[in-house]
Protein backbone atom coordinates (compact mmCIF):
# COMPACT_ATOMS: atom_id res chain seq x y z
CA UNK A 1 0.00 0.00 0.00
CA UNK A 2 1.48 3.70 -1.29
CA UNK A 3 1.09 6.47 1.21
CA UNK A 4 -2.49 6.52 2.48
CA UNK A 5 -4.34 9.46 4.68
CA UNK A 6 -6.72 8.32 6.89
CA UNK A 7 -9.01 11.01 7.30
CA UNK A 8 -12.94 10.13 7.59
CA UNK A 9 -13.25 9.71 4.47
CA UNK A 10 -10.98 6.90 4.23
CA UNK A 11 -12.00 5.59 7.63
CA UNK A 12 -15.26 5.28 6.63
CA UNK A 13 -14.90 3.57 3.03
CA UNK A 14 -12.85 1.24 5.60
CA UNK A 15 -16.16 0.64 7.37
CA UNK A 16 -17.98 0.40 4.82
CA UNK A 17 -15.97 -2.33 2.78
CA UNK A 18 -15.79 -4.23 6.03
CA UNK A 19 -19.59 -4.23 6.04
CA UNK A 20 -19.82 -5.14 2.53
CA UNK A 21 -17.57 -8.46 3.14
CA UNK A 22 -19.90 -9.20 6.19
CA UNK A 23 -23.07 -8.96 4.25
CA UNK A 24 -21.30 -11.64 1.75
CA UNK A 25 -20.65 -13.82 4.15
CA UNK A 26 -24.35 -13.31 5.85
CA UNK A 27 -22.86 -11.79 8.97
CA UNK A 28 -23.93 -8.79 11.16
CA UNK A 29 -20.84 -7.00 12.67
CA UNK A 30 -19.67 -4.03 14.14
CA UNK A 31 -16.85 -2.10 12.65
CA UNK A 32 -14.09 0.96 14.05
CA UNK A 33 -10.90 2.55 12.56
CA UNK A 34 -9.18 4.70 15.19
CA UNK A 35 -5.95 6.57 14.33
CA UNK A 36 -2.18 6.20 14.71
CA UNK A 37 -3.06 7.17 18.97
CA UNK A 38 -5.74 4.83 19.39
CA UNK A 39 -8.95 7.23 19.02
CA UNK A 40 -11.51 6.38 16.98
CA UNK A 41 -12.29 7.74 13.64
CA UNK A 42 -15.21 6.08 12.41
CA UNK A 43 -17.11 3.47 13.47
CA UNK A 44 -20.85 1.64 12.29
CA UNK A 45 -22.58 -0.81 13.61
CA UNK A 46 -24.89 -3.40 11.30
CA UNK A 47 -28.31 -3.20 12.09
CA UNK A 48 -29.09 -6.34 14.19
CA UNK A 49 -25.56 -7.00 15.46
CA UNK A 50 -24.08 -7.92 18.81
CA UNK A 51 -24.16 -5.71 21.64
CA UNK A 52 -20.97 -6.27 22.24
CA UNK A 53 -19.31 -5.21 19.35
CA UNK A 54 -19.16 -2.38 19.49
CA UNK A 55 -16.95 -1.96 22.68
CA UNK A 56 -15.14 -5.26 20.84
CA UNK A 57 -14.35 -3.59 17.56
CA UNK A 58 -13.15 -0.55 18.83
CA UNK A 59 -11.02 -2.24 21.10
CA UNK A 60 -9.80 -4.56 18.96
CA UNK A 61 -8.53 -1.57 16.75
CA UNK A 62 -6.90 -0.31 20.00
CA UNK A 63 -5.11 -3.51 20.30
CA UNK A 64 -3.58 -3.36 16.93
CA UNK A 65 -2.26 -0.54 17.13
CA UNK A 66 -0.66 -0.47 20.62
CA UNK A 67 0.59 -3.54 19.76
CA UNK A 68 1.18 -3.11 16.38
CA UNK A 69 0.12 -6.31 14.93
CA UNK A 70 -3.20 -8.06 14.33
CA UNK A 71 -4.76 -9.77 17.38
CA UNK A 72 -5.26 -12.45 15.56
CA UNK A 73 -1.55 -13.13 15.77
CA UNK A 74 -1.77 -12.01 19.35
CA UNK A 75 -4.44 -15.00 20.24
CA UNK A 76 -1.19 -16.61 19.39
CA UNK A 77 1.26 -14.88 21.66
CA UNK A 78 -0.54 -14.53 24.46
CA UNK A 79 -1.89 -18.18 24.50
CA UNK A 80 -1.02 -20.03 27.75
CA UNK A 81 2.66 -20.12 26.89
CA UNK A 82 3.46 -17.42 24.88
CA UNK A 83 5.93 -14.86 25.15
CA UNK A 84 2.90 -12.37 25.78
CA UNK A 85 1.16 -14.52 27.71
CA UNK A 86 -1.07 -12.19 30.16
CA UNK A 87 -1.11 -9.52 27.67
CA UNK A 88 -5.16 -9.65 27.49
CA UNK A 89 -4.86 -7.89 31.44
CA UNK A 90 -3.07 -5.16 30.64
CA UNK A 91 -3.69 -1.73 28.74
CA UNK A 92 -6.94 -0.97 31.52
CA UNK A 93 -8.44 -4.21 30.02
CA UNK A 94 -8.56 -3.10 26.82
CA UNK A 95 -6.41 -5.47 24.82
CA UNK A 96 -8.10 -7.85 22.72
CA UNK A 97 -6.37 -11.30 21.92
CA UNK A 98 -8.82 -12.69 19.26
CA UNK A 99 -9.05 -12.27 15.55
CA UNK A 100 -10.63 -9.21 14.17
CA UNK A 101 -8.04 -6.01 14.28
CA UNK A 102 -5.31 -4.94 12.01
CA UNK A 103 -3.02 -2.15 12.38
CA UNK A 104 -3.12 0.14 9.25
CA UNK A 105 0.46 1.26 7.87
CA UNK A 106 1.80 3.88 5.10
CA UNK A 107 5.13 3.85 4.37
CA UNK A 108 5.63 1.74 6.78
CA UNK A 109 4.63 3.02 9.54
CA UNK A 110 1.28 2.67 11.71
CA UNK A 111 -0.77 5.19 10.98
CA UNK A 112 -4.05 3.59 12.33
CA UNK A 113 -5.90 0.44 13.03
CA UNK A 114 -9.14 -1.03 12.04
CA UNK A 115 -11.82 -3.80 14.20
CA UNK A 116 -14.33 -5.78 13.39
CA UNK A 117 -16.39 -8.05 15.84
CA UNK A 118 -19.42 -9.51 15.45
CA UNK A 119 -18.73 -12.78 14.55
CA UNK A 120 -16.25 -16.00 14.28
CA UNK A 121 -12.87 -14.00 14.60
CA UNK A 122 -12.25 -15.54 11.74
CA UNK A 123 -14.77 -14.03 9.69
CA UNK A 124 -14.27 -10.67 12.12
CA UNK A 125 -10.48 -11.02 10.80
CA UNK A 126 -11.84 -11.42 6.82
CA UNK A 127 -14.14 -8.28 6.77
CA UNK A 128 -11.17 -6.51 8.58
CA UNK A 129 -8.41 -7.27 5.80
CA UNK A 130 -11.59 -6.54 3.33
CA UNK A 131 -11.69 -2.56 5.33
CA UNK A 132 -7.84 -2.40 4.22
CA UNK A 133 -8.11 -3.44 0.84
CA UNK A 134 -10.72 -0.31 0.20
CA UNK A 135 -7.69 2.12 1.17
CA UNK A 136 -4.96 0.09 -1.99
Amino acid sequence: MGAVILDLAAAQRIVEAAHAEARRRSILVSAAVVDAGGHLVAFGRMDGAEIAGPVLAVDKAYTAVANSTSTAELAVLAAPGGELFGLHANGGGRFVIFGGGVPITSDGLIIGGVGVSGASAEDDAACAAAGLESLS
